[in-house]
């Protein structure tokens, strides 16, 4: 039974993606944020807990990409669906196809941009798919993890919702922004970028400087910069990783 708590946990990943789809779906885009969370909290602690519990297996890497594909890729998906859709006909996706049912084929052609957001999900599947038959991301990451990508899609209806502005709302609810920020994603996920991976094999600063210094700079951010520092913290990410290289 102690082996199977590494599951268990992702399982809850799962759950979580799953919970956070519907909310997406029916427009609440800051619980299904809570939720991606949450999920992505629990794929953290399921790789620990299989360290520790030695309880490492087959099954559980294949269960844990399962699960990041649903919550760190259709979650982060739908959501981006549901802002091209305010950015495109000012409501969210289901009430444009309920408000147009009548309309027939017109309104299907008409509502193909939202759509767009979906291609996250295939960007997210195709990075993890790669990620279990590379053995070159054992110790680093090549192309930006699923869970980060997700906190970057999901910090913009944060940033609406917590430090909404007329100015931020231009910015983000633009379907060129919203479709740029698209295709960076399924760009940077799948990218042939290495990048420092958050797993501490020991604690010592001189193996893990680069590690410290990006949690230390993260949590000023996150005091400096509230829910902004989202999208500022995965920058810093891809920033120091580039520099780590160097």
């Amino acid at each position: 039974m102690v082996k199977q708590i590494p599951n268990i946990i992702t399982s809850l990943n799962i759950l979580c993606g799953c919970v956070a789809i519907l909310f997406a779906v029916s427009g609440d885009l800051v619980t299904a944020s809570f939720f991606v969370f949450t999920g992505i909290f629990f794929d953290f602690f399921d790789g620990l807990a299989a360290r520790w519990l030695k309880a490492q297996s087959e099954l559980g890497l294949q269960l844990d990409s399962l699960a990041d594909v649903i919550t760190s890729g259709v979650a982060p998906a739908v959501v981006m669906v549901q802002l091209l859709s305010q950015s495109v006909h000012g409501v969210g996706i289901q009430t444009f196809l309920e408000s147009t049912e009548a309309s027939g084929w017109y309104a299907v052609r008409i509502s193909l941009w939202p759509l767009i957001g979906l291609l996250i999900a295939v960007g997210a599947a195709y990075r993890l798919a790669k990620f279990n038959v590379d053995s070159r991301q054992s110790t680093n990451f090549i192309g930006l993890p699923t869970p980060a990508n997700a906190i970057m899609v999901l910090s913009l209806p944060l940033m609406l919702e917590f430090q909404h502005s007329e100015q931020l709302e231009q910015i983000v609810l633009n379907k060129w922004f919203l479709v740029g920020i698209t295709l960076f994603s399924c760009f940077i996920m799948n990218a042939e970028i290495r990048l420092f991976a958050l797993k501490f094999k020991t604690w010592d600063l001189k193996s893990n400087g680069i590690r410290y210094l990006f949690l230390a700079l993260s949590i000023v951010a996150i005091f400096l910069l509230n829910v902004l520092a989202l999208p500022a913290i995965i920058v810093l990410y891809l920033l120091l990783s580039l520099f780590s290289r160097g």
